[in-house]
């Protein structure tokens, strides 16, 4: 069932609490996530596994599971020997499998329909560079067919995230037109510009006064490029910052592994929490190696915030 309200109308009100990342979830439930399909695989022959990932985040407090879609195209499922019509009741099973697992809280839940860029399906780590060699009309072409699917499944928004250059922003902005459903569009970062290193303000700048995006912001970056990101895109587009980091650490493609430790203090510490809030972001939580331990603790901090019992970092 949906909520109650819409979206857009809940973050006019306050914060709301995102997911962490759902392989991290995945992987602790003992799934098996290689392959180029990556944790969609698991739409195919897992579904229960992606529900029960959703549900330990709704226990942790999230109010806004991202569905299972990430790396979920029609190219991808092709080449495992699944066809269009099958494809497309799997693209849309993630937002049922989302949807059913926050049915089993009273609290209102919300579901963002994971489109994940081209570089995603290419499985090779490119989404951290962009630039892939095709135009925005032919990213356009290839965008268009999933989030068509996704969008009639009923999502609350979709979440056009992990993208690493205003190529594809553009792309993906195009092929959202007229699906009826709002979008946030999200940015992977390193420093003050895209993984393909396009300026954060030229970036932002193309989400301005579309009527159907709801949230701009970042994520799947080191948690200390965030917050003059959140500055930045609030300034510019003047709507909600979406802000969900990852642990710190580098995707290694070679080896399908995380690397490093990142910079700082871990991902999701009271201070940033509150300089990002500060600085405008509406919907916090966490991308690849953030689990549902850390999203509890941005709950109860944004709960203590709400209630008017939280201290301001010094």
């Amino acid at each position: 069932m949906k909520p109650a309200r819409t979206l857009a109308a809940a973050l006019a009100e306050g914060s709301l609490v995102l997911d962490g990342g759902l392989s991290d979830q995945l992987r602790a439930q003992g799934c098996d996530l290689s392959g180029e399909l990556w944790s969609a695989r698991l739409l195919d022959d897992g579904p229960e596994q992606i529900e029960a990932a959703h549900a330990a985040y709704v226990r942790a407090g999230a109010q806004v599971l991202i569905t299972g879609s990430y790396q979920a195209t029609y190219e991808g499922f092709a080449r495992r020997g699944i066809g269009r019509a099958r494809a497309s009741r799997l693209l849309a099973d993630s937002v049922t499998l989302a949807r059913r697992a926050g049915a089993e809280v009273a609290r209102e839940i919300w579901v963002a329909a994971s489109v994940g860029p081209y570089g995603a399906m290419l499985a090779d780590g490119s989404e951290y560079r962009g630039r892939y060699g095709l135009s925005v009309r032919e990213l356009e072409r290839f965008h268009r067919p999933r989030i068509e699917t996704l969008a009639a499944a009923g999502p609350d928004v979709l979440a056009l995230e992990t993208v690493p250059d205003t190529d594809e922003a553009e792309a993906l902005l195009r092929a959202a037109e007229g699906c009826g459903v709002p979008v946030w569009l999200s940015y992977t970062i390193a420093g003050d510009r895209t993984r393909a290193g396009q300026p954060l303000a030229e970036a932002f700048a193309l989400a301005a006064g579309r009527d159907e995006v709801i949230a701009v912001g970042v994520n799947c970056c080191d948690p200390s490029d965030a917050a003059g990101a959140v500055a930045l895109a609030a300034s510019i587009t003047h709507e909600p910052v979406v802000v969900y980091p990852n642990s710190g650490e580098a995707w290694d493609a070679k080896t399908k592994g995380w690397v490093g430790e990142g910079r700082g203090e871990g991902p999701l510490p009271a201070a940033r929490l509150h300089t990002w809030r500060a600085a405008g972001a509406r919907l916090l939580g966490g991308c690849c190696r953030v689990g549902p331990d850390r999203i509890a603790e941005v709950a109860t901090l944004l709960r203590a915030e709400r209630d008017g019992s939280a201290e301001t970092p010094s």
